[in-house]
């Protein structure tokens, strides 16, 4: 297991998490304002996604490439921890029964869009990871890219490639919507984001408990 391509990826996500983790230890200590920002926009990222991130560290007062870079380091090392271990899960080399779950719906995510990427290759995964749609992110595009059998290096890079460029642009509209908003109230982008993932995680409860509504004659 451990000569594998993923299991490499494995461990330097695992020294990059590990990284992200001593950095924001030191800066407790060192700059507690300022490292509890750039610790807010890490979680938003994990929980809500790059969008609320990033908007709150724009409403913070970071600076666009502490907000770009920040955003950038954390779905690197994403991609270098969750997608390793789901390949190493699915060729049955590690155990991940408490992690099941969530790899679950990362395969489910993944098997969904599979078949659109797989049309258009490369170029098809680029766009999926691209685009700011629901579980279209690095980490599913990365296991769509193992599912239709790109080798892990190419992966990786159309993969992570692609996220920088989304969180360029992500940052660059984001960063002008806050400067508009601000008049209204410095935080008004992220309450908003805030508020449509909240309504995105109700209606997807929602879907789960009652399903699609019966078709007629049902």
């Amino acid at each position: 297991m451990l000569s594998s391509t993923e299991s490499h990826m494995l461990i330097v996500g695992l020294l990059l998490a590990l990284g992200i983790a001593v950095a924001v230890g030191i800066g407790l200590m060192l700059a507690p304002q300022a490292t509890l920002d750039y610790a807010a926009v890490i979680g938003l990222n994990l929980v809500i996604g790059r969008a609320g991130g990033m908007s709150y560290g724009f409403a913070s007062g970071l600076g666009h490439l502490d907000v770009v870079l920040c955003n950038l380091v954390v779905e690197t090392a994403q991609v270098l921890v969750v997608y390793p271990l789901f390949v190493l899960a699915w060729r049955q080399l590690i155990d991940v029964r408490r992690m099941a779950p969530m790899l679950e719906q990362l395969r489910a995510a993944a098997e969904s869009g599979q078949t659109r990427v797989r049309r258009y290759g490369i170029a098809g995964l680029f766009v999926f990871v691209f685009m700011p749609f629901w579980m279209t992110g690095p980490v599913v595009g990365a296991i769509i890219g193992f599912l239709i059998g790109l080798r892990p290096a190419v992966n990786l890079a159309v993969v992570l490639s692609a996220t920088g460029l989304a969180i360029v642009i992500y940052a660059r509209f984001l960063e002008q919507m806050d400067a508009w908003a601000s008049a209204v109230h410095p935080y008004a982008v992220f309450a908003l984001i805030v508020a449509l993932a909240l309504l995105a995680w109700l209606a997807r409860r929602w879907w789960r408990r009652h399903g699609p509504p019966p078709g007629p004659g049902e």
